[in-house]
């Protein structure tokens, strides 16, 4: 409990308290939300991106896991298309050989995650072929609601910041196979793993 002194001026005891009021709730705020944070570089500039722990926490952490190996580093972004999504993920990408672009991953596949959360503007999503439980590495972000995936494709986060680069790199020139003619490099970092740590 805060207590205030009798010695403060009357005028000041109220800002006194409007601060640690604020404070307190900011601090509440931040320990309520104990999703894990990502951030991708790309030479357009950095998204930032919240993961949703408690609804995918298999993808969540096989996210982390990836990222903290360095997995994502040197990969690109290999599919690009303009009022829908960017992909990205594939180990294959570090090659220039674009005939195996979208056909790599770690190794493994993990189980589908499926839940309510609509695939809006801003989405992060598992990719996967037509099997729901082959998702492994290759993810997305959503870059105009594409409703009907939902229910399809594991939504694991959302971007928080950065946007704008998503639709630098949807706007790219493309190849007839939707691949980028400019290799657009990514970089991934954990900032926090929220409640994995």
């Amino acid at each position: 409990m805060y207590y205030l002194s009798s010695q403060l001026p009357v005028v000041l005891r109220p800002f006194i308290l409007l601060f640690v009021f604020l404070f307190s709730a900011l601090a509440l705020a931040a320990d309520a939300d104990s999703n894990p944070r990502v951030e991708i570089e790309t030479q357009f500039g950095s998204m930032q991106l919240r993961l949703f722990a408690d609804t995918a926490p298999g993808h969540v952490e096989n996210f982390i896991k990836l990222t903290r190996e360095g997995f994502y580093d040197g990969t690109i972004f290999h599919r690009v298309i303009p009022g829908f999504m960017i992909q990205g993920g594939d180990p294959n990408t570090r090659d220039q050989d674009k005939s195996r672009y979208g056909t790599g991953g770690p190794g493994y596949s993990i189980k589908a995650e499926f839940s309510d959360l609509p695939h809006k503007r801003g989405v992060l999503s598992m990719a996967r072929s037509r099997d729901p439980d082959s998702a492994g590495s290759q993810f997305f972000i959503v870059v105009e609601d594409a409703r009907f995936l939902d229910g399809q494709y594991t939504v694991f986060g959302e971007v928080t910041s950065g946007m704008e680069v998503a639709d630098k790199i949807v706007s790219q020139e493309r190849d007839a196979r939707d691949n980028p003619l400019q290799r657009i490099e990514m970089r991934v970092r954990v900032l926090n793993q929220g409640a994995l740590d």
